[in-house]
């Protein structure tokens, strides 16, 4: 296990690293991309990078520093890579469970959604919900580290399906497993939806794609 996924997994059981004010270089994860990754008071960044630049550019306690968009522009052009979105990172563990009766496996589903995890994670399993009302996938992200995407149609919102589903994520990984869940700021319904099922906040993220 490198030391990104150490760190990932510590985190997801509630061991985090130091409030130091660092940005500490952990190196490029390899595919599908890089990351930077804030924890409370200390930055990963998952990335081949120089450490004095890195050091220089962002010193010690600057904590607000290395997400702001002027930095995430500068990284991305000394990586070579595209930053994209800013997301919230929560986590759950997996119980192993099984997939609930009311889940359908859907492996061959086209979906927006399924296209877009396809870029980020190798997809492990699709899945919908009342005749397509939902869509979830399930993952093997940044670091290898399980992941969960789900979405809800727009007429089919606001009724529990989006909270029932992420939910049931955590018994389509192995049993002990932290499973993740990458979520907009912005996006207060799945906000909602991803703690109300048990997911807690560790951190958030910023990945960086290939051009």
């Amino acid at each position: 296990m490198n030391r990104l996924a150490r760190l990932l997994d510590a985190a997801a059981r509630g061991s985090f690293p130091p409030a130091d004010g660092r940005v500490e270089i952990v190196g490029s994860p390899g595919p599908p991309c890089d990351a930077l990754l804030a924890f409370t008071g200390h930055y990963v960044l998952a990335a081949d990078a120089d450490e004095d630049e890195i050091a220089s550019r962002w010193p010690i306690g600057e904590l607000s520093l290395p997400f702001a968009p002027a930095s995430l522009t500068w990284l991305a052009g000394r990586i070579g890579r595209e930053p994209l979105t800013h997301d919230a990172l929560l986590v759950t563990i997996g119980d192993g469970a099984g997939v609930p009766a009311w889940l359908q496996r859907d492996d061959a589903a086209a979906h927006p959604r399924v296209d877009r995890a396809s870029r980020f994670r190798t997809v492990e399993g699709i899945w919908s919900a009342d005749d397509g009302a939902a869509i979830m996938i399930v993952g093997r992200g940044l670091a290898g580290r399980w992941e969960v995407g789900y979405e809800v149609e727009p007429d089919h919102r606001n009724g529990g399906l989006g909270r029932r589903l992420v939910a049931a994520a955590r018994s389509l990984v192995p049993a002990g497993e932290p499973l993740f869940a990458q979520v907009a700021p912005g996006n207060a319904a799945s906000m909602r939806s991803t703690l109300a099922a048990g997911f807690v906040p560790v951190g958030a993220e910023v990945l960086f794609a290939a051009r």
